[in-house]
Formats: structure tokens, C-alpha cells, sequence
């Protein structure tokens, strides 16, 4: 198996993130297939007021200003790259971390489900989810990259 590890670009993002996360983080790099970057750690509301304005995030209170969310990109060849089937990977590879160290993880890819616990696989997970929103005449906002931890444990 491919031997990954944090970058200084990455451990830098994870400055001010919840211990638990760079744990769950940290570990997923050294047991998954697929390199990725940490692209973000913690935001200003600034930067969270210009995503939410350009579509690329749904709230203000985004787990990202409080420092309980990362988004993990895969890495290739040199690039970050927004590619389904890379996020699958990565997301495989943190919820064997988190089931690892004991830390429950919300992923954007399936926000409603537990993702820590759940046994389908990521892309599974993802299609439910769609299927699901649509089911409520609802729109379906999925941002694979995006992990965090749930506020009910950590608030």
C-alpha cells in the first residue's frame, strides 16, 4: 500500500482544527490509497460569506470557522483535483480511521447518515442520500471533501 503523508501546506490548514479531527486526518493519510490534501481547515466568516455567495457552501455556520471541519482533496500528479471517484477513496480511508481511534465523522458526501457506523460504500452512500433529498422534493448539496465532526458530541 502507498505510503502518504501531510505536507506542510496541509499541516498548516490543520493549525487550530479539533485535536480529534487531525487525528482522524492524520491517520487516514497514512492508511489511504489515494494521496489528498488537506485544502481546508479553519476559515474566517469572511471566507465562508464569499463561498456561501458563489455556491460553494450551503451556511455561515460552517463547522470550518469553529475548526470541527476539513476538506480533504485528492491529490494527482502534482494537482488537486475534484473527482468523485479519488474522494471515494479518501472517504474510505477516513472512516477506517475514525472507526480506528473512536471519533464519530459527518461527511458531506451523506449528511444525514451516520457516516463512522455505516457499512455501504461511499459512492452508495452518496447515491442514497440523492435519492433521498429528491424523494422530499428536496435539492441534494454534496461536497465530498468535506468532514467533520458532529455537534451533538462535540459542540
Amino acid at each position: 500500500m502507498p505510503k502518504f503523508k501531510l505536507g506542510p501546506a496541509s499541516l498548516k490548514e490543520l493549525n487550530g482544527v479539533h485535536p480529534d479531527l487531525v487525528a482522524v486526518a492524520t491517520r487516514a493519510i497514512e492508511i489511504t490509497v489515494q494521496d489528498f490534501a488537506v485544502h481546508d481547515g479553519i476559515r474566517t466568516l469572511a471566507e465562508q460569506k464569499k463561498l456561501v455567495a458563489a455556491g460553494a457552501s450551503q451556511t455561515l455556520d460552517s463547522r470550518h470557522i469553529s475548526g470541527h471541519a476539513v476538506d480533504l482533496v485528492p491529490y494527482i500528479n502534482g494537482k488537486l483535483r475534484w473527482e468523485w471517484d479519488p474522494i471515494y477513496m479518501i472517504a474510505d480511508a477516513v472512516r477506517m480511521a475514525a472507526r480506528e481511534l473512536n471519533i464519530p465523522i459527518r461527511w458531506g458526501g451523506a449528511w444525514d447518515v451516520d457516516f463512522t457506523q455505516s457499512s455501504e460504500s461511499a459512492e452508495d452512500l452518496v447515491s442514497q442520500y440523492v435519492a433521498r433529498r429528491k424523494a422530499n422534493g428536496l435539492r441534494a448539496f454534496i461536497d465530498g471533501p468535506h468532514f467533520e465532526l458532529p455537534k451533538a458530541k462535540y459542540p
